[in-house]
């Protein structure tokens, strides 16, 4: 049986417009942000390079940190993306090429540590 994983990400763009979001299948939802295929925001900004994601077990944790981070001043996310991620690398450059596979500064979450 396949074990679902979601995740929290922070996207970015160029000029460090900033994203949050939640997904079951953050390679592909990336995907979709990087081709403009999602409508909105990350489309009007061009918010596609992945800066930062976090890994859960339960869907409810992921969501209520989601909420979380959601919540924080710009200055908060900016020292959590640049506490993992210091040089703003977009994590999804070397993996959205090759067969499905988490970056590696990703965090795996379980409820007690969130």
């Amino acid at each position: 049986m396949r074990r679902n994983v979601y995740h929290v990400y922070i996207l970015a763009s160029a000029s460090r417009v900033l994203y949050t979001g939640i997904t079951n299948d953050l390679r592909r939802r990336v995907l979709e942000h990087q081709s403009m295929r999602v409508p909105g925001f990350t489309q009007k900004y061009r918010v596609t390079q992945l800066m930062y994601c976090e890994a859960f077990r339960d869907v409810r944790d992921a969501i209520a940190r989601e909420k979380q981070i959601k919540a924080w001043s710009r200055a908060k996310r900016i020292a959590l993306i640049e506490k993992l991620n210091p040089h703003w690398r977009d994590l999804g450059e070397d993996w959205l090429a090759q067969p499905a596979e988490v970056p590696a500064a990703t965090r795996e979450q379980s409820s007690e540590n969130v």
